[in-house]
């Protein structure tokens, strides 16, 4: 579909004069990423913004949020006083969807489930003119790739994975709720102007290799804080020879680099994206604008002097990569894998392959895999494991069933999901004998953290293409290389799987009878938008108070954190997503992931008070009766992963005062921000250690709270000793202002009179 014709028109003819001011401003050749951010400023650049330093107000072109965060998005939007949104928005239902049985039956028991939460989106996006993608319609990104995404745009979007749409040449980048509104509300978006990656690509792939091992090999390259504060641009002839969806594949997962997004530059490959989903006009449109919408040529031919970094990849002689288990930068090639599960002792037998999500769903990934699919039949294989599908979207899925390909897996034993998130997010009944023996699943998804897709700290999650996830549910087994090992067959005769083959994009086109669409009213003003306060689903929201104005004294620690500490360990999905709208019952889930340093246990703290131990929210709830606010202290990058913003407003609902870790994953620390909470970091990282399980802690200098100045923690021992050392954060002024108001919804309240 076309949508929006008329902005992406004023886009392009603004662009070249923009470009041409940004080029004088910075006196040399732009990046496209550059290109893109400068032409995208709130208002024109009169200086040239320092990377990693300064902070730039933005004007997005569009939003999009999935219906997990879209709940409190919108929650926060109806708060602050617009009768419509400012910018094209859109809300997509793809994270409420559980997988159990098959795509049918589990579409209808979400939507009867999940009634409450469906029709209060639908209907607060119909008063306030944001478009409205049904459940079953896709996943949010896969549907914003067919209809929204443009070369040259710049949009956000309350989900991580946002930056799939920089496979369309789009600054595209993952956000928390507030930070919507924001844009919703038409004011500036704020972002530190991001340091720049470049990635040449030479070469061409063929084979068992794709473009997911494309970032899967920069995920080891980089891990998953490699790529934080930064922008990857991709470049260079093997660039352009990668299909627009598998550029979008590379882009999605940017995210588990931890990179601010990712991003290609416009060619013939996204030309005929455009044309085949529809939006020719769009296509011709960026044509007549192509030089502004890539790097320019002496960025092309001196890469080193405009990136901060850069990585060279030979997709000719890149190998498939398989990544996990427990973390997706963890990079091992095909050709090593087999040692690799005999040394690491993980779990040969693969019990469970699942393809699709919004990483690899596309047609072409669809395709590839129904070859390999097809052999199992044809050469007298079985298929030895469970075996999943998630199509992408309605068109993706009406499409592939159309030309025959979801009747291949059907003929091997797959099980053909619902179009949505399903297991990528951990909305999977999984159904296993013992859930606390060791096991094995591969997927074609993007996170593998622990219990990430099935809830499960015993199962070893593992990431690959779809091709080869899909030759891994043939073969059955970790160790299996189909480039070079053989299968024994039904007839007892050994074979080998040829390479996959595949259409980039479908021959006979797209084709659907139902988008899942629903367009918003010219007018909503006269929609009601209601919320039971008996609902346990959704809750109206409570302003945060404001700051008391003095410095926070005898702060109890609430956890100390151990390790990896992702969104998914302070506030999980799965089955806690149907709290998604209702702040105070999803705040039970609370760090109940996070592993206490003191006894190696989640969701066991130490009370304070009462010198029992509880269950981490419990605890938090006795300190906030008896009026003490907390500490949280974590390890390095806290906070990776997804965007949720419940992660940041849970502690911030139960009285938690300050997080103060080794360093701090982007997207999270932002969060805490605009929730009006302490973002604060070690200044010196092995002070960590001294922080103890009775502590009763101080933050001093607010009072004097400002850019660039350090604070003090002083640590009051339960022996009466004292620590104190200094630590650091990254508020500027406004963020300044954020915390003293009580969060950044209190002043966009001010602002609209509310």
């Amino acid at each position: 579909m076309l949508f929006d014709l008329d902005l992406i028109e004023k886009v392009y003819n603004d662009l070249p004069a923009k470009i041409y001011a940004a080029r004088q401003l910075l006196k040399r050749p732009l990046t496209l990423a550059e290109k893109i951010l400068y032409a995208h400023t709130y208002k024109p650049a009169t200086y040239s913004f320092e990377r990693g330093k300064d902070y730039v107000d933005f004007a997005p072109d569009r939003v999009a949020m999935q219906d997990a965060t879209a709940q409190m998005a919108l929650l926060q939007f109806d708060t602050c006083g617009r009768d419509r949104v400012a910018v094209p928005s859109t809300v997509h239902c793809d994270h409420l969807i559980q997988a159990k049985v098959g795509a049918e039956t589990d579409l209808n028991v979400a939507i009867e489930t999940n009634r409450e939460v469906y029709d209060f989106l639908a209907s607060i996006s119909n008063k306030y003119g944001i478009g409205f993608w049904k459940p079953g319609a896709g996943i949010i990104h896969q549907v914003v790739l067919e209809n929204y995404a443009f070369p040259g745009g710049m949009m956000i979007g309350t989900d991580s994975h946002t930056p799939n749409a920089g496979g369309l040449g789009m600054v595209a980048i993952g956000v928390g709720g507030a930070d919507a509104v924001d844009v919703m509300a038409g004011l500036a978006w704020e972002l530190k102007m991001p340091k720049l990656i470049g990635v040449k690509l030479t070469g061409k792939m063929s084979g068992w290799t794709s473009a997911k091992d494309v970032i899967l090999k920069v995920a080891g390259i980089l891990t998953v804080k490699g790529g934080t504060g930064a922008i990857v641009e991709y470049f260079g002839d093997g660039a352009d020879s990668l299909s627009c969806t598998g550029k979008a594949t590379i882009c999605n997962m940017g995210a588990e680099i931890g990179a601010t997004c990712s991003v290609f530059g416009y060619d013939d490959k996204m030309a005929n994206y455009l044309k085949v989903t529809g939006r020719e006009a769009v296509a011709q449109l960026a044509d007549n604008v192509r030089e502004h919408l890539r790097p320019d040529a002496e960025v092309y031919a001196n890469p080193q002097k405009y990136y901060d970094q850069v990585i060279e990849i030979n997709l000719s002689e890149l190998e498939p990569h398989v990544n996990g288990p427990f973390t997706p930068d963890l990079a091992t090639p095909i050709s090593e894998m087999a040692a690799a599960v005999k040394e690491n002792g993980w779990p040969d037998e693969i019990e469970v392959a699942l393809i699709g999500s919004c990483t690899n769903s596309s047609y072409e990934d669809i395709s590839r895999s129904a070859s390999v699919a097809a052999q199992a039949k044809a050469k007298g294989l079985k298929v030895r494991s469970e075996f999943t599908v998630t199509p992408g979207s309605e068109v993706v899925r009406y499409t592939i069933e159309k030309d025959g390909y979801l009747g291949t897996f059907d003929q091997i034993g797959g099980v053909i999901l619902a179009n949505a998130c399903g297991p990528c997010i951990g909305q999977w009944a999984r159904h296993i004998d013992d859930p606390n023996r060791k096991n094995t699943i591969v997927t074609s998804f993007n996170r593998n953290f622990a219990k990430r897709n099935d809830g499960l700290a015993s199962t070893h999650a593992f990431v690959a293409s779809p091709e080869l996830v899909t030759a891994y549910a043939i073969a059955g087994k970790l160790s299996f290389n189909p480039m070079r090992d053989k299968l024994v067959n039904e007839q007892g005769q050994e074979v080998m799987l040829d390479e996959p083959t595949g259409y980039e994009l479908p021959p006979n086109g797209f084709s659907v009878e139902d988008a899942g669409y629903e367009a918003p009213a010219d007018n909503g003003s006269d929609v009601q938008v209601v919320v039971s306060p008996e609902s346990q689903r959704l809750q109206l929201l409570t302003p945060f108070p404001a700051w008391e104005g003095t410095d926070l004294q005898g702060l109890r620690l609430l956890i100390k954190a151990k390790g990896k500490c992702t969104t998914d360990h302070i506030s999980m999905a799965g089955p806690w997503l149907k709290y998604r709208g209702h702040l105070d019952n999803i705040s039970n889930n609370m760090l109940i992931g996070a592993v206490n340093y003191f006894n190696g246990q989640t969701d066991s703290v130490k009370n304070g008070l009462t010198g029992e131990y509880g269950t981490v929210p419990g605890t938090q709830r006795h300190y906030k009766a008896n009026h003490i606010g907390s500490v949280v202290v974590g390890d390095e990058n806290y906070g990776e992963g997804s965007s949720r913003e419940h992660a940041a407003m849970e502690p911030r609902h139960l009285g938690v005062r300050a997080i103060l870790v080794k360093s701090f994953a982007r997207i999270h620390e932002t969060n805490l921000k605009k929730q009006g909470m302490l973002g604060l970091t070690f200044a010196n990282k092995e002070d960590y250690d001294k922080v103890q399980e009775d502590d009763v802690i101080d933050i001093t200098g607010l009072t004097g709270f400002a850019p660039g100045k350090q604070l003090t923690v002083v640590l009051h021992h339960k022996d009466g000793t004292t620590d104190s050392f200094k630590v650091n954060h990254t508020y500027n002024l406004q963020q300044i202002e954020w915390f003293k108001a009580g969060s950044a919804l209190n002043l966009i309240r001010k602002q609209f009179g509310k």
